[in-house]
């Protein structure tokens, strides 16, 4: 069953596929287990790398080859691009960092316009902009990096994010090609059909000043809506989402699979049942890292 979506390594619990949609999996996976490992030790190695990257004022977190914590130098090397929040919480980042160094990944961590920590203007400058200036953030520290680094192999770089980074992940494949591979995580894909479904409707008044109806906001956020730009994207995209989101519902990565796969974008969509606004579940966390790093190792070109 797996062979037909392009995945080759096993899965944890049981899969199948999702009726109503070609090409989504639901996973289920009970299980009893109790929360991965955690070691101390890296938590503050994380914290001893966080410096500032020099472009914009945005902070950025990036593995350097030669680390202590990375693979011997002969593994094929490749680039996550990480468009989650808040560099004040590095157990996040820690997460990520983790699952990607084993098979010879290296981490570009962006906490972009928008974030917390590092004061009122700089958690405001994303106010009325949502895709917008804080996607152009990611891609100057990118580039950025590519230019200090140059190790880093353009053809092997992939994008991915959760909740906002998932909304922002699904942005930025329409904007541009640099990413050989994404996974947007619990993202929104349409600021319209959020507003009208998410549990906190009021969330884009906040956002951008007054309310979807009022004045041009339709014309603004779905201008700012990846969905509107499907058919610029080219990167083969892996969405995943928990079927119980609340926050972000589920129909966001539904309609933004069927848009990818309208205009020929290879795209799958992971479904996660009892899941809320991101994936908790050990053996469903355990599950989701296995499919990112097959998903990247997939679409990467071998290393020169």
């Amino acid at each position: 069953m797996l062979s037909e979506l392009g995945h080759e390594q096993s899965v944890v619990g049981v899969a199948r596929h999702y009726a109503d949609f070609a090409g989504t999996l639901v996973v289920d996976c009970q299980s009893d287990a109790g929360p991965l490992d955690i070691d101390p030790e890296m938590i503050r190695y994380l914290n001893r790398r966080v410096r500032d990257a020099g472009v914009r004022n945005v902070q950025t977190i990036l593995a350097e080859p030669n680390d202590p914590l990375l693979p011997d130098a002969s593994v094929d090397r490749f680039v996550v691009v990480d468009t989650w929040h808040h560099i004040e919480k590095p157990l996040d980042y820690l997460a990520l960092m983790k699952r990607m160094l084993k098979p010879g990944g290296q981490v570009v961590m962006i906490d972009f316009h928008g974030s917390t920590g590092y004061g009122q203007a700089f958690t405001d400058a994303v106010f009325g902009d949502q895709n917008g200036n804080e996607a152009q953030d990611v891609l100057y520290a990118l580039s950025a990096a590519m230019r200090r680094f140059l190790w880093i192999d353009r053809d092997r770089v992939g994008v991915e994010g959760v909740s906002y980074g998932g909304q922002l992940t699904n942005w930025l494949i329409t904007q541009t090609s640099i990413f050989k591979a994404a996974i947007p995580i619990a993202g929104i894909s349409n600021l319209i059909s959020y507003n009208y479904m998410t549990y906190y409707n009021q969330y884009e008044q906040m956002e951008f000043g007054i309310f979807p109806h009022q004045g041009n906001m339709m014309d603004v956020l779905w201008e700012r809506s990846a969905l509107k730009h499907v058919a610029k994207a080219k990167t083969p995209t892996m969405l995943m989402h928990g079927e119980n989101d609340n926050d972000v519902p589920i129909a966001e990565a539904e309609q933004y699979y069927v848009g990818l796969r309208d205009v020929g974008v290879e795209a799958i969509m992971v479904r996660y049942p009892r899941e809320g606004h991101g994936i908790r579940e050990p053996k469903h966390v355990v599950d989701s890292i296995d499919r990112c790093i097959s998903w990247y190792v997939k679409h990467f070109p071998a290393a020169q």
